[in-house]
């Protein structure tokens, strides 16, 4: 049988880590058989629903390159599906019209938790038959089993078994025949054809609610796998400080999609010591079965690593097309590879990577204080006015030139190399950062260093 998962978020709020690690393992899943990844929006809530926030998750999954196969799906556009099986239940006798007051739920609440009791419906409308009350719109519910055990085996956490009276005949549509969650997420679960549900741990306990619902309506139920939370370092709970921000803004932080796939699909799920997976052998390796059982620490170190390491890895052509977003165009730029091998190793983010490209091809205005202070003293304006003599006379274009024509000065001076790399650097680029100034004055050519050795000259 085909396999086929699917993400379902609700557009209430922007898509997290957590649920685009969720989405991620649902489509390494599908992938991997050769199977199917659904995306449903779950935008049955009228009232929370946000266009804004259904476009951002469209726009997380197209940036990460997570596709779906088929058309997304919106659960509001699906009332009439969802009417006609609680329809079906009522004529069935599965499910009844409770015709309770929010004073009376709100008492029987109140003397439940002064017995110590645990909070839920007492079923006193299950088998009315009198005359409805009236002034009240009354709620469907769906008659749960009263006796033995709703069981369903978990792919991560192994057989799991609910005493049934721990569901309560639970709403499947509300007063004004709106049809509930764990109602509407089985039936289109079923009716999608989903094999493999996974999602987070959180919705374990709607599961023996969602099986009441198959088994009313003869559904056939997925396999479940219900994932671990993430945690932040400390091990509690992630805040957005902590990382659990939009997915986009880890665009604007300049990651690379592949990076923070890797580095998602590495909380809760490992194969050996393995740490940098392409999409193509995370496709291969993929098991939902080896999910961790216990929560996953995020780690911004190895997030960062990650990201570094697939910037380096990165093509030029690629790079330059990414650096757009971030002010730096270096399309058409004859030495844009000579820029980009020269800042690659200094940048864990393409924020980071377009900062060292522009502290290269903008000229300082003004020079880092303590940098100047130390690099601008005792005989280093004669030294750089010596070096920048050197290279008018010897015109270097590659790096190892302009490194040979610093060598010459160190012998010719009788000085240490930092005697013209402090203060050639702090010239160059305003203060004691960047990459090698071999590479750095290969870039800028021989008129531009010249230039800036000039310019820090007139200002010592």
């Amino acid at each position: 049988m085909s396999v086929v998962t699917r993400f379902a978020p609700s557009p209430t709020g922007y898509l997290h880590i957590g649920g685009l690690r969720t989405a991620l393992f649902s489509w390494l899943t599908a992938k991997h058989n050769d199977g199917t990844f659904l995306l449903r929006i779950e935008d049955t809530d009228m009232a929370r629903n946000s266009e804004e926030a259904k476009d951002a998750i469209l726009k997380a999954f197209e940036w990460v390159g997570m596709g779906c196969d088929g058309e997304v799906i919106y659960q509001s556009k699906r009332f009439n599906v969802y009417k006609k099986y609680i329809n079906q239940l009522l004529k069935e006798g599965k499910a009844y019209k409770c015709y309770m007051s929010k004073e009376e739920l709100a008492a029987l609440r109140e003397e439940q938790m002064a017995n110590k009791e645990r909070t839920r419906y007492d079923g006193r409308y299950r088998n009315f038959i009198g005359v409805p009350p009236e002034g009240v719109d009354p709620v469907i519910r769906i008659k749960a089993p009263q006796e033995g055990t709703i069981s369903f085996v978990d792919g991560v956490k192994g057989e799991m078994n609910i005493a049934a009276t721990e569901v309560d005949d639970f709403v499947i549509a509300r007063a004004d025949g709106t049809p509930t969650y764990n109602f509407v997420v089985a039936i289109d679960d079923a009716l999608m054809g989903c094999t493999e549900v996974i999602r987070g741990d959180d919705h374990l306990y709607n599961t023996p609610k969602q099986i009441v619902v198959y088994n009313a309506l003869g559904l056939k139920q997925p396999n479940f796998y219900h994932v671990a939370m993430i945690n932040n370092e400390q091990g509690k709970k992630l805040s957005k400080r902590d990382g659990a921000t939009d997915v986009m803004d880890y665009k604007t932080m300049g990651y690379l999609p592949e990076a923070l796939l890797n580095f998602l699909v590495r909380l809760g799920w490992s194969h050996g010591d393995q740490e940098i997976f392409s999409v193509e052998e995370m496709i291969a390796l993929f098991d939902p079965n080896d999910i961790n059982k216990s929560a996953s620490n995020y780690n911004l170190d190895k997030l960062l690593w990650l990201n570094a390491h697939y910037i380096k890895e990165a093509s030029d052509e690629k790079l330059i097309g990414l650096l757009k977003d971030f002010g730096v165009d270096l399309e058409g730029t004859e030495k844009a590879s000579m820029l980009l091998n020269a800042t690659k190793e200094r940048g864990k983010t393409l924020v980071e990577l377009a900062e060292q490209i522009k502290l290269i091809t903008t000229a300082p205005i003004e020079y880092d204080p303590k940098s100047a202070k130390k690099a601008f003293k005792g005989e280093a304006k004669e030294i750089l006015s010596s070096f920048a003599d050197m290279l008018a006379l010897a015109q270097p274009t590659t790096k190892e030139a302009f490194h040979s024509v610093m060598e010459k000065i160190v012998e010719e001076k009788e000085i240490g190399f930092g005697k013209i790399g402090m203060p050639l650097r702090v010239s160059l680029m305003g203060s004691m950062t960047g990459s090698g100034l071999d590479e750095i004055m290969a870039i800028l050519g021989v008129n531009e260093t010249i230039k800036r050795i000039d310019k820090a000259i007139a200002n010592m």
